[in-house]
This record gives C-alpha cells, sequence and structure tokens, in this order.
C-alpha cells in the first residue's frame, strides 16, 4: 500500500517494474508525516504526481479502487477494510471487497474488523 522513493524522486524516476499492479501509495520520503509529497500508482503506472497530503493520497488511492472496481489485496484486506468502514463510513451489509483465496469460505467482514470497531464504539469515539 505504501512505497518509498526517495524525497527528491519525479514521477520519470520510478521504477515502474517493482511496483504493484494493485493501487498504492508513493511516499517521497521515510514515513507519511515526513513525506515531502505523494503520488499514487495503479497498474505499474503512476496516476498523479502532484499530491502534497497523505489524507489526499489514501482518498486518491480510494477512489481507483472503486471506480475500477479493483478488489483489495489479500495481505491488505483487514487494513483496506477498516479504512473504507472506520475513515470513510461505508458500511456494505454484505460482501467484500479482499481477494478470494482458493477454496476459503470468506466471511463478509474480517472478524478483526468488526472486533477492533465495537471497541472504538465502546469508548465513545466516533470521529475517527
Amino acid at each position: 500500500m505504501l512505497i518509498n522513493v526517495d524525497d527528491t524522486c519525479v514521477a520519470t524516476d520510478v521504477d515502474l517494474q517493482h511496483l504493484p499492479t494493485t493501487p498504492c501509495i508513493l511516499l517521497c520520503g521515510e514515513s507519511p508525516m515526513t513525506a515531502s509529497a505523494f503520488m499514487v500508482a495503479v497498474d505499474q503506472v503512476v496516476v498523479n504526481d502532484r499530491i502534497w497530503t497523505f489524507t489526499e493520497a489514501v482518498n486518491d488511492m480510494f477512489m481507483i479502487y472503486y471506480a475500477l472496481n479493483i478488489d483489495y489485496p489479500v495481505e491488505l484486506g483487514a487494513t483496506m477494510e477498516f479504512i473504507l468502514r472506520c475513515i470513510f463510513r461505508i458500511n456494505p451489509d454484505k460482501g467484500s471487497k479482499v481477494q478470494k483465496q482458493g477454496n476459503k469460505k470468506s466471511l463478509a467482514v474480517n472478524p478483526k474488523v468488526l472486533s477492533l470497531l465495537s471497541k472504538i464504539s465502546e469508548h465513545g469515539i466516533t470521529d475517527v
């Protein structure tokens, strides 16, 4: 989901062969807190190279997932479901955008995500 590049990197400097095919955020710096800029890529192509805030980069990445109807990678499924439900407040009753894993039965919502959301609401935190 997050890939670090040099803080002076521009879109033409990015090694596209090492990018995932799923949407991702390129951090121009060491962390989201200290990055000088951000880029969003999908299908190993930088689609937006002029993003100045992490919030805008996350928003752009999620818009790409939904506009192109791309499933979440399995290894990021719980994180993406949490952001979808808690940050963006999109709560589908059924179904999941996490990629299917072979013959395993998939649940509508990751139980860990439901548990975390429940604990957050128990503490009265409504604006996450």
